[in-house]
């Protein structure tokens, strides 16, 4: 009987060693990715991307998808500049500048303008890839930060982390699949109804010209301008 309780005792202290050493393990990790993704912010000027989303309805039990193509500006202390124009499973065209947002569905010769705090929708996709403009400070701050593993995302190795926000948001976690480089290429957010909303960059281009003016949405005349 004591020797069973001595092998008991040292297998249950291997086990507590095991999960302190991968714990430990798993905080370097978090802190390399960390750095790298800070080194990568300050780095990057400007994006431009290949883009596709998906946005899945919890209480429906459906996935909605669509693709196109992404323009992004850093803004040092500010919100980035995004600009996405869809082309499936319709053209649409979303810009948001200072957290106003104008979505353009020509289709319908509507435009819905507001306040990305606010929106719903396919303006969403602007708070997955938020995740880009932010500093390590910023994410230590607003978020607790977790190591889940590597995995394959957008066709290249990636770090996977899970982001739960420290102060109550309309969305209670995010997903961030990190590269080498410290780029998020894939990013989803998982709102407080169990919605989702998926956003994937590939053919990505960084630190190209991109100007103030490629993000102004030119309106035809005859276009309804519905608030948000």
């Amino acid at each position: 009987m004591k020797t069973f309780l001595r092998l008991s005792l040292t297998a249950f202290a291997f086990l507590l060693l095991s999960g302190i050493v991968t714990e430990t393990k798993a905080q370097g990790v978090l802190g390399e990715v960390l750095k790298r993704m800070d080194a990568h912010n300050k780095a990057l000027t400007s994006l431009k991307a290949n883009v596709s989303m998906e946005k899945y309805n919890s209480q429906l039990g459906e996935t909605d998808k669509y693709s196109g193509k992404a323009i992004y500006l850093p803004q040092k202390g500010r919100n980035a500049f995004v600009r996405i124009d869809w082309s499936s499973p319709v053209e649409e065209s979303l810009a948001v500048v200072n957290k106003e947002y104008i979505l353009f569905r020509p289709r319908l010769k509507q435009a819905i303008v507001g306040n990305v705090d606010k929106a719903q929708g396919s303006s969403t996709s602007n708070n997955a890839l938020a995740f880009i403009n932010m500093s390590r400070a910023e994410l230590k701050a607003n978020y607790e930060i977790k190591y889940i593993g590597q995995e394959t995302a957008s066709g290249v190795p990636t770090w996977h982390l899970e982001l739960i926000p420290k102060k109550a948001d309309k969305y209670k976690k995010a997903d961030l699949w990190v590269d080498g480089n410290g780029m998020p290429v894939q990013m989803k957010v998982t709102e407080s109804n169990n919605d989702t909303t998926q956003v994937v960059l590939s053919g990505i281009q960084k630190n190209v010209t991109v100007k103030g003016s490629d993000f102004k949405i030119n309106l035809p005349k005859d276009t309804e301008i519905i608030k948000g």
